[in-house]
């Protein structure tokens, strides 16, 4: 039965998880994000919270830019593994063998892997209670299109998606999922 209690509730999961890059001062590093959203389609902006104690906040403030990356099933772990070291000491994209390619309009790192990526220079910067919400102005963006219907939507025969679920564990949209439209248009 549902009870009421003053003490955090968190449940905003199932939900993807973004990998966040940037780079500054000849330093990179890429990070899990579970706590980001499109904001505006138009103009394109992106928002990422970061804790002021990741080493990712100290190079997106000092760079003021990031890179968002989306990855498939098979560099899942690049989300869990890259969620759990620190880049103060480690090279994570040498440890994950992570390739990638320098961003057009960014110097933020773009994932080969990524099905979809975003390059967000930062217009804006809030502190909300432990973490800090970057607003990013998206400057470029890559998408595999063999990997989306032409409605836009991901082809899930193509493409298996992770999902956060808390915890460590995962959840795999893929052709397997039942995909169910909510929405009959009865006119």
């Amino acid at each position: 039965m549902r009870e009421w209690t003053d003490k955090t509730v968190m449940h905003s999961y199932p939900g993807m998880v973004a990998l966040v890059t940037a780079s500054w001062n000849g330093q990179q590093n890429i990070m899990a994000a579970g706590w980001h959203t499109y904001i505006s389609f138009e103009p394109p902006i992106y928002g990422v919270a970061i804790a002021k104690e990741r080493f990712s906040h100290h190079l997106i403030r000092n760079s003021g830019e990031f890179a968002i990356n989306f990855v498939g099933k098979d560099y899942a772990h690049y989300n869990q593994t890259s969620g759990t070291i620190t880049g103060k000491v480690h090279n994570k994209f040498e440890s994950l063998n992570i390739q990638y390619e320098q961003g057009k309009t960014i110097q933020a790192p773009i994932l080969k892997e990524a099905y979809i990526a975003y390059e967000c220079k930062v217009m804006d910067k809030q502190t909300y209670g432990d973490h800090d919400w970057f607003v990013g102005e998206m400057t470029g963006f890559y998408k595999d299109e063999g990997l989306f219907r032409k409605d836009g939507l991901p082809d899930l025969d193509k493409l298996s998606i992770p999902l956060y679920m808390g915890r460590s564990q995962y959840f795999i949209a893929n052709d397997k999922s039942k995909l169910i439209n909510l929405y009959q248009d009865n006119s």
